[in-house]
């Protein structure tokens, strides 16, 4: 009996990866199209800072030379829980600083949330709120990207998420590989299918209209994920930018990135508890491919849960020396099935980093130590799944101080 459920769950697990790997051929090819519209929508952009004082003042002077009318957007760095010297860099800047301090309700999502209510109450109204973390650096041409698909009627609009120091770390490098997966074979594999893309935390683009009549109601520890399954329940497809450039620092130590994603995966149990069920009996009820899709990303954190068990009870029952109790459905198949689909896997990533581009012979290097990195996934998810009632906050620390001509000239 448990046998079988382990078959039919490893069934629904290859159902699962060949239903993204044929996603992902959609990403391969990039279809450009330009748009200029005239710079005309005003925005609000709303840097989250908690701490951020040797690193937000990189992003200001960033923002400040944006290739935008000036007097179309204005900046607001929220200093949320802030003991050091954050708010007054921001002053010094002459931007405004927003000072929050609730220790109770820690956390960016609830930042944003008292954010938007401080805004709404403003004399001046905005045409649409953009959001970065205070150690991001920005493309020049952004709030141009964000203007043309405002005016094209996306009312949600993620940009290009990169990193700020892929070659700091084993680590860094391993967070850029993924995220050049992510956006090319995930994100525009479903903008070229006009899918809902899901929103990365930052470099995100929210039309003032639909703030206003949704509210924010995204205060998990992934309020970037739980807000796009709120829109895409309303059938609002947040959409990427794919010229829409963003650097995001990432942390340089292994045991710092394992807290990060630990968060992280907390928040998506979470969030797959809450949307899961919703959105599959949506997408049967209205025949939606899109809340479909949603779904099936919604609870990709039970399927890593999952996963690790049945691997690793698959291979304890191997090495112990005894009769086999549980089986692979790779024993079901022809024996070359299993190498290709591990080829196949494995191919993505160089794939990629060719599309993208990449130059370095030092970053396809990296792809062997990627592997750990990868593999690190399954432990943290299974932590996750015990602890993802913590709903504590946790800040990553942010010290790379770089300018944009720095991060742009060391492209990889």
């Amino acid at each position: 009996m448990v046998n079988t459920i382990l078959i039919m769950f490893q069934i629904f697990l290859a159902f699962v990866g060949v239903y993204q790997f044929s996603i992902s051929l959609f990403g391969i090819v990039r279809k450009r199209k330009l748009l200029n519209h005239k710079p005309q929508k005003s925005f609000a952009v709303l840097v989250a800072a908690h701490n951020e004082e040797k690193v937000v003042g990189a992003l200001i002077e960033n923002l400040k030379k944006l290739d935008y009318p000036k007097e179309l957007y204005d900046i607001f760095v929220i200093c949320d829980n802030c003991t050091d010297g954050t708010a007054d860099i921001a002053r010094s800047y002459g931007v405004q600083a927003c000072e929050r301090k609730n220790p109770h309700l820690r956390g960016k999502g609830h930042a944003i949330e008292w954010m938007l209510k401080e805004l709404w109450a403003l004399p001046r109204q905005y045409d649409a709120i953009v959001m970065f973390d205070a150690d991001n650096l920005v493309g020049n041409d952004f709030l141009i990207h964000m203007n043309n698909d405002l005016c094209e009627g996306h009312k949600v609009i993620q940009g290009y998420l990169d990193t700020k120091n892929p070659s700091d770390s084993w680590v860094t490098a391993s967070y850029a590989i993924t995220y050049w997966y992510c956006n090319r074979l995930w994100q525009l594999s479903r903008r070229n299918l006009k899918m809902a893309n899901f929103l990365g935390g930052t470099g995100m683009c929210f039309e003032s209209g639909l703030l206003k009549e949704m509210g924010w109601g995204a205060t998990s520890l992934v309020e970037d994920l739980e807000f796009s399954m709120r829109c895409i329940q309303r059938g609002i497809h947040p959409v990427l930018n794919y010229e829409a450039k963003v650097y995001d620092e990432k942390p340089l130590s292994f045991k710092a990135s394992s807290r990060q994603r630990l968060r992280w995966m907390q928040g998506h149990f979470t969030v797959a508890r809450h949307y899961f069920f919703p959105l599959l009996w949506a997408s049967i009820k209205e025949r939606s491919f899109v809340k479909f899709d949603a779904a099936l990303y919604s609870i990709s954190v039970y399927n890593t849960f999952f996963g690790f068990i049945v691997t690793s009870l698959i291979w304890m029952d191997n090495i112990i020396p005894a009769d086999n109790v549980f089986t692979s459905i790779y024993y079901y198949m022809p024996n070359w099935v299993a190498g290709v689909a591990i080829s196949l896997s494995l191919i993505m990533f160089p794939l990629v980093m060719i599309l993208e581009g990449v130059k370095s012979w030092k970053m396809y290097a990296h792809l062997f130590s990627m592997v750990i990195f990868q593999l690190s996934w399954l432990p943290i998810t299974f932590y996750a799944f015990f602890t993802q009632n913590n709903k504590q906050w946790s800040h990553t620390q942010h010290t790379r101080v770089l300018r944009l001509e720095e991060v742009q000239s060391k492209q990889v």
